[in-house]
């Protein structure tokens, strides 16, 4: 374990290095924010769809034995907006764009075309990586704030058609209490799960054994380790931001 942090640190200095040594790949960028982006979008949104209507079935019946109905919105903007939702994300997107960088970077190791970028003096830190990392940074806050719209927008349209509740209650009480620096606070984990994804991703590529053995475990290693990191820095991340 020690030996994996250490090569990943390495690792990492190299890329950070390669990156502002060079200028950023704008157009390779461009592409891959709307590989990761807008490609993802619909199982997101469909996604978080869901998990608003979830919170806000299960939050209803958990409230109506003690007669507390009235903090249904309360109940699903917070945990929705602060928790559920962000990491829901990153998760998803891990599972996708995560394993798909992983995958290529894989098969270029497998097939020698890194070594061939070196030879060729293409430093490929910055070419496979940077335009990943920048790409991924750019969309992932973006998709986190389109999810919880979709989110808050599910749990209203199942309060009014199927419980039977007040949604301008459920609304008002919903954006009562979030505040402007709760979505900030979501964006920021956002941004965070991304350099994640990225970074952990793009390492099991690099690092992967040759072969299609190889591709697999890498593939396999970098949604787990993905999404385990994330889900530990959620906590601490929560931690800073909102104890």
């Amino acid at each position: 374990m020690i030996a994996s942090l250490g090569r990943f640190g390495l690792f990492v200095g190299t890329f950070a290095r390669a990156s502002l040594t060079h200028r950023p790949p704008v157009a390779r960028t461009l592409e891959e924010a709307y590989r990761i982006g807008v490609r993802s979008l619909p199982i997101l949104l469909v996604i978080s769809a869901f998990v608003g209507t979830n919170l806000a079935f299960q939050g209803f019946y958990g409230f109506r034995s003690i007669g507390g109905q009235a903090f249904l919105g309360m109940f699903v903007a917070l945990s929705g907006v602060r928790e559920m939702v962000p990491i829901m994300v990153a998760a998803m997107v891990a599972a996708k764009a995560g394993t798909e960088m992983a995958s290529q970077i894989a098969v270029m190791r497998s097939r020698e075309q890194i070594e061939a970028l070196e030879v060729m003096a293409v430093d490929p830190y910055w070419y496979l990586i940077t335009p990943r990392f920048l790409g991924i940074l750019l969309v992932l806050p973006p998709l986190t704030i389109l999810s919880i719209a979709t989110m808050l927008l599910a749990g209203w349209a199942v309060v009014v058609a199927q419980l039977h509740q007040n949604g301008q209650a459920f609304l008002g009480l919903a954006f009562g209490s979030l505040y402007t620096v709760d979505f900030l606070f979501a964006t920021i984990k956002g941004a965070c799960f991304a350099v994640i994804i990225c970074l952990v991703s793009c390492f099991q590529g690099f690092t992967s054994e040759r072969g299609p053995a190889g591709v697999g475990q890498a593939t396999n290693k970098a949604v787990v380790y993905s999404a385990m990191v994330c889900a530990i820095l959620n906590y601490f991340l929560s931690q800073a931001l909102y104890g």
